[in-house]
This record gives structure tokens, C-alpha cells and sequence, in this order.
């Protein structure tokens, strides 16, 4: 029987051996897609016993989840040292996803990894899923700026799901970047019609 996954309240030493668990999961995945992160090959890549890769994950695809969650909070940390740049909060926002949309352009067997994980029903991964969305939703709702509608939140929540349903067509292969770009500038300015004049319309 696999331990349980411990998510908190770990040493350093511990965290950075879950780390190295994490990037060479985030290394397999980037080299050959889901299929080719096999927990036996993350134990040997990572250079830990099997028993250390399950202490943290209780499967594949909460550890490939638990990797979208690195991915993005790395994300939210250099978009907090680099703000997007834009005059309205359409335009911030959408420089903010454009910037996500860019790093995954180049990683596609990784990103169709890490989207397969996140879709399972494994509860782990299902609390990864939440991470996720926390995450993007801080940082379209900072990209929004110190005067944000209202009901930011709600707007917030809904344009990370367009960003999520838009890359599921691009992992699908019915769809591609240029297309999750639109799809990503349509939602923004829809659910931010206040700044419609300020945020023409740009090519991918």
C-alpha cells in the first residue's frame, strides 16, 4: 500500500528532496510527455528511493499537478518582480496571461502533461487543481491593479477558466496558441468592459 502523501510541515531537507522529485518529474515530462514520467524513472532522476517519491505524491498525477503548481506560483513570483505593463487592467492582464501563454508555447509535451494530471480525479490532484486556480487567480487579480471592480473576484475566477478550458483545446491539439490568445483577449475584455477603449485589439 502507497504511504499517504505529506503536504506540509516538512525539514528543509524533506522539501528539497520533494523538489527534486518535482523537477525531475517537470524534467521527464518536457523529454517525452505524460507517458514518459513513469515514478520509477522520477525516483532514479531525482536520485531518491520509491518510497521517498510516495511519501510526497500519492501518484503520477499528483506529483505532474503538484508540477503546474510549481510552474505557476514561479510564474506569480516574477510577474511580482516584473508587473505586466499596460494602461488599463485589460491590457495588464492579458500581458500577464500572454507572458504564461509564452512559456508553455515552448514546453508543449510538459504543459499536455501537467493538464492530463490536472483533469484526474485523484483527490490530491484535485487539491492541486484548487492551487492552481488560487494562484492565477492572484495574479490576474493583482495584474488588475488598485482599482479593480467590485466583483474582481468573480471576473478573476472566470477568466482563469477560460485560460484553463483554452489550453485544454491547445493540449488537445483542436486548437493553438494563436487561438488561446483571442479566446483569452475576448474573455478579459468582456468581463472588464470598462476598459474596452483602452485595449485594441492585438495579433499572438
Amino acid at each position: 500500500m502507497q504511504e499517504k502523501a505529506v503536504p506540509r510541515a516538512l525539514t528543509r531537507a524533506q522539501q528539497a528532496r520533494r523538489q527534486r522529485v518535482v523537477d525531475a518529474a517537470m524534467e521527464l515530462g518536457l523529454e517525452g510527455g505524460y507517458e514518459a514520467v513513469q515514478m520509477r524513472d522520477v525516483a532514479a532522476r531525482a536520485d531518491v528511493a520509491m518510497g521517498t517519491v510516495y511519501r510526497y505524491f500519492t501518484s503520477k498525477d499528483h506529483l505532474l499537478a503538484a508540477a503546474l503548481v510549481h510552474w505557476v506560483e514561479q510564474l506569480d513570483d516574477r510577474l511580482g518582480q516584473v508587473p505586466p505593463r499596460g494602461v488599463s487592467s485589460a491590457e495588464r492582464v492579458i500581458e500577464a496571461l500572454d507572458r504564461a501563454l509564452r512559456s508553455m508555447g515552448r514546453q508543449p509535451q510538459l504543459v499536455a502533461a501537467v493538464f492530463t494530471a490536472l483533469a484526474s480525479p485523484d483527490p490530491a490532484a484535485v487539491e492541486c487543481q484548487q492551487q492552481v486556480a488560487i494562484v492565477m487567480d492572484r495574479i490576474i487579480s493583482r495584474a488588475m491593479g488598485d482599482t479593480p471592480p467590485i466583483d474582481f473576484a468573480d471576473r478573476s475566477r472566470m477568466i482563469g477558466h477560460v485560460w484553463y478550458s483554452s489550453l485544454v483545446g491547445w493540449v488537445n491539439g483542436w486548437s493553438d496558441m494563436a487561438r488561446v490568445h483571442d479566446e483569452l483577449a475576448i474573455a478579459v475584455r468582456l468581463l472588464l468592459p470598462e476598459e474596452l477603449a483602452a485595449a485594441p485589439s492585438r495579433s499572438a
